[in-house]
């Protein structure tokens, strides 16, 4: 049985609510009749602050506010928690923050009473907690930004003909090798014409220099598939070889899947991950459902024409109609517009690609990427690999286009590309960390003059902390260059936080005290419930941070002895040591 809350606006009364009438019901939807209405006395909460008694929450089996106040944190904070650990970090913010305000705004000192206490720095170290695993860097578990796909521009142009053109690309069309029709008519001749333009050649250009990344492995799977070879010219189309091209219909990767129909042909998209964005196994869908469509339509420009639209809507323009063939759908003009455009917008590609030099276009094919694999067996984050094995973060990104987050899936199964050569480096490496810490912790690599208090400031740690994780004295001075473990998660015993209480003193500024307590601003406006940045002398605010003082800024370190480092197993599996990217 649920017991529904009801809102009552404070305002409409014009006075606190003293009472209220609720009635409990089944969420069976049986026939039992609701008991009758009850009244009860219920207190009022202790807004101290006139402006925010908008409304209360008020519910039968409470008659003591603060017990409501603890029920209704507890719950706003369960489902936080169940958001988070569910991906969805957004809900999951947006929960944990009405937890804080609510205690926040009541006007109850969570200070003042020891179950308010123990709930309140429970909510906020746990918060806290999340925040460094997956709030931390601000943009670490955003989406990775996709890019337009070519096709969208394109598909819905018309162009003229140049009729220069179509004696030059008829006799070029006798000239290659082909395996698909390749019919030269206005239809693409005018796409042609575009493809000369400075525009349409740097599309052009783009997606046959990034072909040389993929031809190799677009044709191996192809062959496997028994498809025709030319149907590499269609991802020339839809993508220019971009795989995280993204159209405006939510078509995405390099085959320009929508997300049900790579569900279809098991291309799996989670939080983490989305495989329509995986060049190898989008190659594979495509070339599956090519061949599904082929089947059904006997011909490759229908087949071409439902992978734009669907099946369904070229077997209606069939039925409609009664001619199964491309080219009298397009004069009858049965097929949506783009659709029309699409197929000549592959034929025209086709052409260019196979004798570019005839059409004036130049481009050096990349090289294919060659990679290592790992299996990290957990989720790790890509910042940690990048520090851990040397390179860049966007390499990584580019190595694993299928990766939505900057950090792997929970999956033992996940192979984790790496620039060849680095896997017995990472495996390594990465067993100096935990590995239920790898989404976490970080690693930093020493510059010139840093110390462990500044580099602890930056990743929101104790220099203890890191001092630990690392096997050194607190005063060790750093070598340059030298790498330091980042335990961003710290113990359960040193991660409580306390309030403390901080007269503002003359010079102090809103920013330069949250900087020395190490404390987010917004968290410092949120416990004072100021409204603006701006501190006055004498003024005091309350502070919950990590440790009671302000950070300070050593005079000099002393060098001392260095403990040796143990190291446990690596974790990591290591696969092949040259594979070809794909």
């Amino acid at each position: 049985m649920f017991i529904w809350a009801l809102l009552v606006p404070v305002a409409v009364f014009g006075n606190p609510v003293s009472s209220i009438t609720s009635a409990s019901f089944h969420s069976d939807k049986s026939t039992k009749k609701a008991p009758a209405s009850v009244t009860q006395e219920i207190p009022t909460l202790p807004l101290d602050n006139p402006a925010r008694r908008n409304m209360i929450w008020l519910t039968t089996p409470f008659t003591d506010a603060r017990q409501l106040l603890i029920h209704r944190v507890e719950e706003k904070f369960a489902s936080g928690e169940q958001n988070y650990k569910a991906g969805h970090l957004e809900a999951a913010r947006k929960d944990f923050d009405d937890a804080v305000d609510w205690m926040l705004q009541s006007g109850y000192d969570p200070n003042s009473d020891p179950q308010l206490s123990e709930l309140f720095h429970r909510v906020v170290d746990t918060v806290y907690t999340y925040e460094l695993q997956a709030f931390r860097a601000g943009d670490g578990f955003n989406e990775a930004p996709a890019v337009p796909a070519p096709i969208d521009e394109v598909a819905e142009m018309t162009f003229p003909v140049d009729p220069r053109l179509k004696a030059r690309a008829e006799e070029a069309a006798k000239n290659i090798s082909h395996d698909l029709p390749l019919t030269v008519n206005d239809e693409v001749l005018s796409f042609l014409n575009f493809f000369q333009t400075p525009r349409g050649r740097a599309i052009v250009e783009t997606g046959l220099r990034r072909a040389g990344r993929y031809r190799g492995m677009i044709a191996r799977v192809l062959s496997e598939e028994g498809v025709p070879q030319d149907l590499i010219y269609l991802a020339q189309a839809e993508s220019a070889f971009q795989p995280t091209a993204l159209s405006r219909a939510g078509a995405r990767g390099m085959w320009q899947f929508v997300a049900y129909r790579g569900q279809e042909y098991g291309l799996r998209h989670t939080w983490w991950l989305d495989e329509r964005q995986d060049p190898e196994k989008a190659t594979r869908a495509a070339a599956q459902h090519l061949r599904d469509l082929y089947k059904m339509f006997g011909d490759w420009y229908l087949a071409m024409a439902a992978y734009n639209c669907g099946p369904g809507n070229v077997q209606k323009a069939i039925e409609r109609t009664g001619y199964a063939d491309f080219w009298e759908l397009y004069r009858r003009n049965v097929l949506p517009r783009e659709t029309k455009n699409y197929v000549p917008i592959i034929l025209a590609l086709t052409l260019i690609a196979k004798d570019a030099p005839h059409y004036g276009i130049q481009a050096e094919p990349e090289s294919p990427v060659a990679i290592d694999m790992v299996k990290p067996g957990r989720a790790i984050d890509l910042r940690l690999v990048a520090e851990t094995i040397d390179v860049d973060v966007e390499t990584l990104r580019t190595l694993n286009p299928s990766l939505l987050r900057l950090a792997t899936p929970d999956d033992p199964a996940f192979e984790l590309h790496l620039p060849l050569g680095s896997a017995p480096k990472f495996s390594a490496e990465i067993a100096d960390i935990p590995p239920d810490k790898w989404v976490s912790w970080r690693r930093h690599r020493v510059a010139a003059g840093e110390t462990l208090t500044a580099i602890a400031k930056k990743y929101r740690v104790t220099p203890k902390a890191i001092a630990d994780a690392n096997n050194l004295e607190s005063t060790t001075a750093l070598n340059t260059g030298e790498k330091l473990i980042i335990p961003a998660i710290q113990p359960a015993a040193e991660n409580k936080r306390r309030m403390v209480s901080y007269r503002v003193r003359k010079g102090d500024t809103f920013l330069g005290i949250a900087d020395r307590f190490s404390v987010e601003s917004e968290d410092l406006l949120k416990w004072n419930r100021l409204k603006s940045r701006r501190v006055s002398r004498g003024m005091v605010l309350r502070i919950y941070t990590l440790d009671s003082t302000p950070e300070r800024t050593a005079a000099h370190a002393r060098v001392k002895s260095r403990k040796k480092l143990a190291r446990p197993s690596a974790v990591a599996q290591t696969h092949s040591a040259s594979a070809t990217r794909n």
